[in-house]
């Protein structure tokens, strides 16, 4: 039998293309078949499938190259293998959309400012710290992502097909005067609408949207994201802020100064919750911001193919492992907040069984009546905390922030406690609030398997260590600086601790280890950790075709952070791309099928932002560098992976 190219093309099913650059995913494809044009006969691949897929790893940019060190740097590959036993390869390379600070399409025939940030009233917030230089303040620290696909688009200028990604900044490191503004802005969301190339998977942005944040009370330091199943995009607020010290705080009295003009006016319990964004056909979008997951160090949320269980990182010392289970589907407006109690056997020894999770409800309720507790209790009205033994039976010690507090619930305000002071209930009622910048989550669906990013595993896991509670039955006997990624089996039919069925089926109930770093003498470029294994994983994300788990670093033991690909069955480790020296990777996202083509993306964060150890010659190489690249430190990327060849298809061709 003979076919055209392009019937022939039609025939090869679920085969993985990324998004590249040069030549067309079809011309790439009919290499082996023979002839590049439309006319062309061939024999059909009428058997060939997408088997299996891989990636060629990269080797950690050094000394002799500063300028792979000082910018993005991409040497790796992926390798599709077919059911007929060959084999593609593309070669990957790092595309941005804009370096923050670049003056970017609004779509109606003006500008942005990418990264900018502006205050309640979505006027622009002025850098004034250096007197002939006043210029509005945008970010270095590009954070979480979701790319989102919408049936109907209206974006004007679309020449293939409209794609939105939402992009939140997480801070802005210094001002121009080098003085540290970390927390003191509200951290900006915008879409972006990217016409992608039906022929090659290219993105191209075409409007630059700032989301309206006030509805919200403005953002508090948005770190991770995901997409939720029901297509928005889920962000997140780190580091609650203390209720108990806030007004006396001079981070916080600068974010309520340049939020509101009044550095007494932000309620610090409007801060630390989930925020929802919702993009509109036009490329607009709209916000919302849910009061009931637990006042958290929110990380990285994910939602479980149930559409209504949430597993949670909580970005803390002494932080927990949460989950919410939603009454609705698609609906994260009211539900049940739960909290981990880790069984005996716990272990960062990837061969040791693992340890059982038991949960603790910390109560129900809706978003709505936590939001109005939000506005009108005060923390003292919910409970009283000392830092001293008051030496009175009648308060409860607790484990909180990397330190020890007694705590007095007030009569009747054990709700307010759950879900508004959260942390300090959890410990409160006995959970294993035991775990270090617990951050990334994400969930590999067909095994059930939810994996947690450490970034650290220290201090509260530690026996002895003045943050670990002897109690509990994590206490390691050595801190791993390096962290790790612990597995988390999923199963349905759980009660909580109070005998109450738990309605859900994607419950953990066993946490393992799945992979980690390994902390070393400092090496000739400054790393303090094993250059050829992930240290301080950050994001993660989990690729259902590829079976792969992409972890992004942010490490303080790399001197380049990395993004590497590991493959659940093969367990191969691959380093995908180098960030700039001292930059975090972020905005993790892989998209297994966006209009057919598949997106690995990713981001950075804060280029030149050296970790201690880095060589000083390597640094005074690599200085520059980053410089002339990135704003002189002020700028950073968004944008995503791709292939020099063509872009990549993991669904139907």
């Amino acid at each position: 039998m003979q076919a055209s190219r392009r019937q022939a093309l039609k025939l090869f099913s679920s085969i993985p293309l990324l998004p590249l650059g040069g030549a067309s995913a079809a011309s790439v494809l009919m290499t082996a078949c023979g002839g590049d044009s439309d006319t062309t006969t061939v024999t059909p691949p009428a058997t060939v499938s997408f088997e299996s897929a891989s990636f060629s790893g990269m080797a950690a940019p050094g000394i002799a190259d500063p300028y792979a060190m000082g910018t993005t740097s991409v040497g790796s590959a992926l390798n599709v293998k077919l059911s007929d036993g060959t084999t593609q390869s593309f070669k990957l390379a790092y595309k941005p959309f804009f370096i923050t600070g670049d003056y970017v399409p609004d779509g109606k025939g003006g500008y942005n400012l990418s990264g900018g940030y502006v205050d309640i009233n979505n006027k622009p917030i002025l850098d004034t710290s250096v007197p002939g230089l006043e210029r509005q303040f945008f970010s270095d620290c590009a954070d979480g992502t979701s790319l989102i696909n919408l049936d109907k688009a209206t974006v004007a200028g679309i020449k293939g097909k409209a794609v939105f990604a939402v992009v939140q900044f997480e801070y802005t490191t210094n001002n121009q005067a080098g003085q540290s503004m970390y927390g003191q802005l509200p951290s900006p969301i915008a879409v972006l609408t990217l016409d992608q190339d039906q022929a090659t998977g290219k993105l191209t942005l075409v409007k630059y949207h700032n989301v309206d944040t006030s509805p919200a009370h403005m953002l508090w330091i948005t770190c991770g994201a995901s997409m939720s199943p029901w297509n928005t995009h889920l962000s997140s607020e780190e580091y609650e802020p203390d209720a108990f010290t806030a007004a006396t705080d001079s981070q916080f009295k600068g974010f309520s100064k340049n939020v509101f003009g009044d550095e007494t006016k932000a309620n610090p319990y409007h801060y630390g919750h989930l925020p929802e964004v919702t993009v509109n056909p036009d490329g607009t979008g709209s916000i919302k911001k849910h009061y009931c997951l637990g006042r958290i160090s929110h990380e990285l949320i994910q939602v479980m193919p149930d559409n209504r269980t949430a597993l949670m990182g909580d970005d803390a010392t002494n932080s927990g492992l949460f989950v919410f289970v939603a009454d609705k589907e698609k609906d994260l407006s009211s539900g049940s907040l739960y909290v981990a109690k880790v069984g005996t056997g716990f272990s960062i020894d990837p061969a040791a069984a693992g340890a059982a999770l038991t949960w603790i409800k910390l109560g129900s309720a809706t978003s709505a009546e936590i939001e109005k507790l939000a506005d009108t209790l005060k923390p003292n009205d919910i409970m009283t905390v000392v830092s001293k033994d008051p030496a009175d039976a009648s308060f409860t010690k607790i484990y909180n922030g990397g330190k020890v507090e007694w705590i007095k619930i007030k009569p009747g305000m054990e709700k307010a406690a759950a879900f508004l002071e959260t942390h300090r209930y959890a410990s409160f009622v006995g959970a294993s609030m035991v775990f270090t910048k617990m951050e990334g989550t994400t969930v590999n669906a067909k095994d059930k398997i939810a994996y947690s990013a450490l970034q650290n595993i220290v201090a509260s896991m530690v026996k002895g260590d003045k943050a670990n509670n002897p109690n509990d039955s994590v206490a390691l006997e050595k801190a791993l600086k390096a962290g790790g990624v612990m597995a988390h089996t999923l199963a349905g039919g759980q009660k909580d601790l109070g005998g109450a069925a738990i309605n859900s089926e994607w419950v953990p109930v066993k946490t393992k280890a799945l992979i980690v770093g390994e902390d070393i003498a400092k090496d000739a470029l400054g790393n303090t950790a094993n250059v050829d294994k992930i240290a301080n994983p950050d994001n993660l994300k989990f690729s259902e075709k590829l079976r792969t788990l992409f972890i992004g670093e942010d490490s303080s033991q790399h001197v380049n952070n990395f993004v590497w690909a590991y493959n659940i069955d093969t367990k191969v480790l691959s380093r995908l791309i180098s960030m700039p020296a001292g930059a975090e990777a972020t905005g993790l996202v892989v998209a297994d099928d966006v209009n057919g083509w598949t997106y690995i993306m990713s981001n950075f964060q804060h280029a030149g932002d050296w970790i201690s150890t880095m060589d000083a010659a390597a640094k005074a190489l690599v200085n520059p560098i980053v410089n002339s690249n990135y704003k002189n430190k002020f700028g950073c990327a968004v944008g995503y992976l791709t292939a020099e060849a063509s872009s990549m298809k993991l669904s139907k061709v």
